[in-house]
């Protein structure tokens, strides 16, 4: 007979939660234990039901996931925090990780690799879906850019004109276009709408 896998959830939207508890109820080797729908209550929750896992949220209120995991694994070292994320972040995850996660997924994760993952984190490995993983890799990789450089990149993710830029920066346009150029040869892209998704997908700016 196969052990039970106790299981919290905490996230903020109360139809996440439900769609997580109808999924897992069917699995023969996992219960859900409790729910919470922001960080403090996760703690809490934690704390007195001592689940085996945690399925966190990465972003919700009162204190986010990253923080509410520091505080469990330190009070609770035994439970396991799996990360539940919408866009996979590279710089949250990361602290989501050095906080003491055990691993991160995404939401579009597949029912079935959702609860192979749960399994997987019990046995105490640590789980990592593809699109994580490569934001990760990305993010190790981040081109250098001068602080000129970002300024303007910053713009451009903002949605101003070359003029614009070069007005604000009291540079020629002809300027703003060589720094443009730059700035996609280190990105590996050839125009502004390339640009910008990158920017979006790897968090390079804190906007």
């Amino acid at each position: 007979m196969k052990t039970m896998i106790r299981v919290l959830i905490a996230d903020d939207h109360a139809i996440v939660r439900a769609g997580l508890s109808a999924v897992l109820g069917f699995e023969p080797d996992i219960t859900i234990v409790g729910e919470a729908a922001d960080g403090e209550m996760a703690v809490a929750q934690a704390c007195k039901l001592k689940p085996d896992i945690v399925i966190m949220d990465l972003m919700m209120p009162k204190m986010d996931g990253v923080e509410a995991t520091a505080v469990i694994r330190q009070k609770l070292p035994e439970t396991k925090v799996l990360m539940l994320t919408t866009y996979g972040t590279s710089a949250d995850i990361r602290r989501a990780l050095a906080a003491g996660a055990a691993g991160a997924v995404t939401k579009t994760l597949l029912n079935e690799e959702l609860t192979a993952a749960i399994r997987d984190v019990a046995e105490g490995k640590t789980v990592l879906t593809s699109d994580v993983q490569q934001s990760l890799n990305e993010a190790q990789n981040q081109p250098e850019f001068t602080q000129r450089q970002m300024e303007i990149l910053e713009s451009v993710t903002r949605g101003l004109t070359n003029q614009d830029i070069a007005t604000q920066f009291g540079i020629t346009v002809s300027g703003v276009k060589q720094h443009l150029n730059a700035i996609f040869a280190k990105l590996g892209v050839s125009n502004r709408s390339e640009a910008i998704g990158i920017v979006l997908r790897r968090s390079l700016l804190k906007l």
